[in-house]
């Protein structure tokens, strides 16, 4: 199975730390974010990885290169400068992601979730980890219910960033530039996602205060 790290986006939150450097390559414990993504995924056996590119992606992929120091493949999906946003990222990818399943991880999420395993569970269109909600997002996304994901419910858990998709997932959707959610959530309507709880720790660098947060704890590893 193939992963993809979604690493396009502008990281407007982030300013001015983003104004020249895109969000993926921000420091934390003095690495680059997306490094620790990276070696997480060969950990748990990954060989092939596609990164997304827009906003200042000429960047990452001069630090990155062709992931032979990871001991890795690397491939690059080029969108332009202002991305396909999440969804439209994906399809723009899909050429290179394969037949198959394939793991999706947000380039902007710190967490020790271990990924093996994780394509063996997705016998139906996508599977997603789910987290407790975090402060900055207390209403969480979706719910979980004996391992079926859904928008309806009572007790709602946030999207981590992290899912397996099958290609067919992304059959209905012809527009270039689109977002997840509404994939998702037509799905979840044909009971064709299901999901896991991870309590573990899990981080959404998306502002200066979580960046130093995430920074501290790398510091100390």
């Amino acid at each position: 199975m193939k992963a993809m790290i979604l690493a396009a986006g502008r990281g407007e939150r982030l300013r001015p730390l983003t104004d020249e450097l895109p969000k993926p390559l921000l420091s934390v414990g003095g690495r680059p974010i997306i490094e620790y993504t990276i070696e997480s995924l060969v950990s748990s056996g990954f060989s092939e990885i596609i990164i997304n590119l827009a906003y200042l992606g000429e960047k990452i992929e001069s630090a990155l290169g062709n992931g032979e120091r990871f001991d890795v493949r690397i491939k690059y999906s080029y969108e332009g400068q202002t991305g396909l946003e999440t969804a439209g990222g994906i399809i723009h990818a899909l050429p290179l992601l394969g037949s198959g399943p394939f793991l999706v991880v947000n380039g902007d999420i710190a967490t020790d979730f271990k990924f093996d395993g994780l394509g063996i569970l997705t016998s139906k269109l996508a599977h997603l980890v789910l987290v407790p909600n975090p402060p900055q997002h207390r209403d969480g996304d979706f719910s979980l219910v004996d391992g079926a994901v859904s928008y309806k419910g009572t007790e709602f858990y946030t999207y981590s960033g992290i899912g397996v998709y099958r290609p067919e997932f992304f059959a209905a959707c012809d527009q270039r530039y689109f977002p997840l959610a509404p994939l998702l959530r037509q799905a979840m309507d044909k009971q064709a996602v299901t999901g896991q709880l991870y309590e573990g720790y899990w981080m959404d660098i998306g502002t200066i205060v979580r960046l130093r947060s995430v920074d501290r704890r790398m510091a100390l590893l």
